[in-house]
Order: C-alpha cells, then sequence, then structure tokens
C-alpha cells in the first residue's frame, strides 16, 4: 500500500525537523530566548505585583500627592504601560540581534535539507 501523496514530503519535513530539533543551534536559539524572556518576565510579573500590593495595602504611601492630583497610585499605572513599552523595545533589539540570525541559519538548514520554507 502506497501513502497517499503529500505524505512523504510531511514526513521528509518532520525528519528534517527532528534532526534541528536535537542540534546544538536549535538548543542555542532556545538558549538565548530563555535568557531574555525568563528574567524579563519575572521582573514585570514581580513590579507588577508590587503595584497591585501597595494599591491594596499601601494605601498611605500610593495616596501620597506628587504633583497637584497626580499621586503616586497614578504613576506607579502610567509606569506599568511604560515597563510594557520598554520590555516590547528591548526585546525587539535582543531578538534583531542574536535569536534572528540564527533562526535564519536554522531555517536555511531546513528549507536546504528538504523542508519548506518558512516552516510550513
Amino acid at each position: 500500500m502506497t501513502p497517499p501523496t503529500g505524505t512523504r514530503a510531511a514526513d521528509t519535513g518532520r525528519d528534517v525537523y527532528d534532526d534541528l530539533h536535537d542540534s546544538p543551534e536549535f538548543a542555542e536559539l532556545k538558549r538565548r530566548y530563555r535568557s531574555f524572556v525568563l528574567p524579563a518576565t519575572v521582573g514585570f510579573l514581580s513590579w507588577y505585583l508590587l503595584y497591585v500590593v501597595l494599591s491594596n495595602w499601601g494605601g498611605t504611601f500610593m495616596t501620597h500627592r506628587v504633583l497637584g492630583n497626580i499621586n503616586v497610585a497614578l504613576l506607579f499605572g502610567l509606569l506599568q504601560f511604560v515597563t510594557t513599552f520598554v520590555i516590547a523595545w528591548l526585546y525587539s533589539r535582543y531578538s534583531t540581534a542574536r535569536l534572528d540570525p540564527l533562526a535564519r541559519e536554522l531555517d536555511a538548514q531546513f528549507t536546504a535539507r528538504g523542508g519548506q520554507a518558512g516552516g510550513h
């Protein structure tokens, strides 16, 4: 019995992917990704948790006026947005410099070994 049309190509792509997945380059790509994402996530969630905790139990501190009607709570809330955009910008720079070149190299290897470009 012959496999349905297209199955052999899919199996080849899967085999190539499995080989690349076990390569040191792929492990390095995952390591680089995690070395940015995990600390950034822990840092941001800690910062956010501080904001929530102070909002609930630090009323005296959070209601302290800084300038006119602007209090510490408002500043903390606005800084959550600033932090989000800064982390996104830093990740973009990090990804462009450290992740994208290695990912392109792995994609080129995948394509050269018979996988479809772009991993599809």
